[in-house]
């Protein structure tokens, strides 16, 4: 099956990676385009052993409430397999509707699972963590930084709230639109403050910038990398800047940061706002 262009997979083609930056954490440490689609290769890579594909819904969980550069990882390698991200679902999923979770390492085994799912942490491992618990981070650095030819369709599904899904080509259609609407352009720093377990929180925070060549500054209250430093995975390829864990001053996320335009409902004063009811989806 040959790529559909109304899908991802043109925006993480080896061609498109480079030196420009792309993503901005919670700490100001910053992500080019080069470490942001090797990344998620390895991320796809990864999730395919834990048996992501097509039809598998993913359930990604932030850390402290707060999401960092590995869930986005997570939910894009989904993406490029043809699955589905729902970010913040409940811990019981017994009844199926997570195939495979990834969550903070000292926290993964208290999601419930249907027979056969996989768990994934990422961040610190415990020291008594369950060995069938596989591990984000290590799985990233040791993964081979290439994928096979994308072979993704538009009516795939990218997202679900638990309710509902979007697919592939209706959340780039929605995010096109915040693109035009809002004037985002490669230039322009989009901070996101609405949560993620909202589908219009990534298609205008996390997509209308992808789409558009700009930058992803990830907020809502100050974003997390753990003690280790959660988002120092593979990090020498791309990342710069401090990652010592530490939030901003005033614990805001993105408000007192170089914000051109925010997306939900907890926006700086000093930047236009993307309002989460103005994205169709």
């Amino acid at each position: 099956m040959a790529m559909d262009e109304r899908t991802l997979g043109p925006y993480f083609r080896r061609d498109r990676r480079s030196e420009v930056t792309v993503l901005e954490d919670g700490t100001g440490r910053s992500y080019d385009a080069h470490w942001l689609i090797t990344s998620s290769w390895k991320a796809g890579n990864f999730l395919r052993h834990s048996g992501v594909r097509e039809g598998v819904t993913v359930g990604v969980a932030p850390s402290g409430g707060r999401t960092g550069p590995s869930a986005l990882l997570a939910c894009f390698g989904a993406a490029l397999l043809g699955g589905e991200t729902w970010f913040d679902p409940p811990e019981d999923l017994s009844d199926g509707a997570c195939q495979v979770v990834v969550a903070p390492a000292d926290r993964v085994e208290t999601y419930m699972l249907p027979a056969g799912g996989q768990r994934i942490g990422y961040g610190k491992q415990p020291a008594d963590q369950d060995p069938a618990v596989h591990h984000f981070d290590s799985g990233l650095w040791s993964e081979n930084p290439s994928f096979p030819p994308l072979s993704l369709d538009s009516e795939m599904r990218l997202l679900t709230d638990g309710e509902r899904s979007v697919t592939q080509a209706k959340a780039l259609e929605s995010a096109a639109e915040v693109v035009e609407r809002a004037g985002i352009g490669a230039s322009t720093r989009v901070g996101v403050q609405g949560p993620l377990s909202d589908p219009r929180t990534v298609i205008g925070g996390v997509l209308a910038p992808l789409v558009a060549g700009g930058t992803i500054v990830l907020g809502g209250g100050g974003v997390d990398t753990d003690a280790d430093g959660e988002a120092d995975v593979d990090a020498d390829d791309g990342g710069s800047g401090d990652c010592d864990g530490d939030e901003n001053e005033d614990g805001d996320g993105v408000k007192d940061r170089d914000i051109d335009v925010s997306v939900g409902p907890h926006t700086p004063e000093s930047s236009p706002t993307i309002s989460l009811e103005s994205i169709q989806w």
